[in-house]
């Protein structure tokens, strides 16, 4: 069971579920070799195939420890050897698993493309609904009233979203902000509660 505890913590790590979730924002990439086929269907697609294995296999993995549990909790009181077969299926599978799950996320993060443009492109448009809590802020400490500045901030949200949702337009909620007279006292404040480097904390190191 101990065997098997240390080796179920490889499962639990989301470096594959977050690689795919990014791949489909397409964010980052898996190596891609120059003649894979990522579907014989749609030929432009480049799935991430290693992480969706390492997820696969680490779930077979996370299950054998269960395995264990229930062959320790029917043991007799003099341990019979009803657990021998299931313990070599059971090891032997564990470690193969985990090697495999290892040797592929080695191959993943030596060859794993991360595309900037793209995220500074997604930066742009969340940057400012998630800059609304400093605009907040800012503004009560201009002396402004918190629920006034939250219901007006709300409500330039919503329009703002609206314009991306329902229209597919760029997120305007900065410029209506500046053109909402209720926001001049910190209108020079702009610029730095929008900088982005304040929202990464050390993802940079």
């Amino acid at each position: 069971m101990e065997v098997l505890g240390t080796l179920d913590c490889l499962c639990r790590l989301l470096i594959c579920t977050d690689i795919r979730l990014l791949a489909s924002m397409k964010e980052i990439e898996e190596p891609f070799e120059s003649t894979q086929i990522g579907s014989s269907a749609m030929a432009y697609k480049r799935n991430p195939m290693r992480s969706e294995r390492c997820c696969s296999i680490a779930r077979h993995l996370m299950s054998l420890q269960n395995n264990t549990l229930q062959t320790a909790a029917t043991q007799w009181i003099e341990r019979t050897l009803d657990d021998s077969a299931n313990r070599r299926i059971t090891l032997a599978e564990a470690f193969l698993s985990a090697d495999v799950i290892l040797t592929t996320l080695q191959n993943i993060t030596e060859g794993v493309v991360v595309y900037p443009k793209v995220i500074t492109r997604h930066i742009t448009q969340e940057l400012p609904f998630m800059a609304t809590e400093n605009i907040i802020m800012a503004m009560v400490k201009a002396g402004g009233d918190r629920q006034v500045c939250h219901e007006k901030i709300r409500v330039l949200s919503h329009e703002a979203g609206a314009q991306v949702k329902q229209h597919g337009l760029d997120n305007d909620l900065v410029d209506r902000v500046k053109k909402d007279p209720y926001f001049k006292p910190i209108l020079n404040q702009l610029n730095s509660l929008l900088d982005a480097s304040t929202f990464i904390g050390r993802c940079s190191e």
